[in-house]
């Protein structure tokens, strides 16, 4: 069984500003354009009938789509850097929606996830960059900033075990409902149209 974890999907707007901050860093592994996301839990391998009562789980939430955006930038590992990373702006739908994701994946047996949910976008893995370099590059950057994009779904996705970093791929997918005031502004021609993914 490949590794699953739920997750939100950058959309191409997003994604295209993200990858423009590739380069400049030596000892780096970016990862590719279509594999950005922001994980909310990871599973991990299970079988197939955990598998199945995951997703029965998963497609009972019931929760409104909500905006975000990608806001800064920063790297995992203090002192021997080994990743870059973009941050995502706070968000009470979304640690709401990674709350109710966890307490689904606790009652149906998963162990919990050790690490706290910080969200963001994994940008590149680091392999012998230098802190000062790593430093370097982001302090040049620690303004990025996306436009405000509309979470309309999450998703169950799946990853080789062996790769880390892709490719992922999509293995279910768990509509959110529109917002009833959005429906109200859309409906007056009030709001942009939607990110599409």
């Amino acid at each position: 069984m490949p590794r699953l974890f739920t997750a939100l999907e950058i959309p191409r707007n997003a994604a295209m500003s993200l990858s423009l901050l590739r380069g400049g860093l030596p000892g780096v592994r970016w990862i590719d354009v279509e594999n950005y996301h922001i994980t909310l839990r990871f599973i991990g391998d299970i079988d197939g009938r955990t598998a199945d009562e995951v997703v029965d789980r998963l497609d009972r939430i019931d929760r409104e789509e909500f905006q975000i955006n990608l806001t800064g930038m920063g790297s995992f590992g203090s002192k021997k850097p080994h990743s870059l990373w973009a941050g995502v702006s706070p968000s009470p739908e979304m640690v709401a929606l990674q709350a109710e994701i966890e307490r689904i994946c606790q009652r149906l047996g998963l162990p919990p996830d050790p690490r706290k949910f910080t969200p963001h976008v994994t940008l590149a893995r680091l392999r012998n960059s230098r802190l000062d370099d790593v430093v370097h590059y982001l302090s040049g950057r620690g303004d990025f900033r996306t436009s405000p994009f509309t979470v309309g779904r999450f998703v169950l996705m799946s990853s080789k075990e062996s790769v880390g970093g892709g490719p992922y791929i999509v293995e279910e997918a768990f509509p959110l409902y529109e917002s009833r005031s959005a429906g109200v502004y859309a409906d007056a021609g009030l709001l942009p149209e939607k990110s599409l993914f």
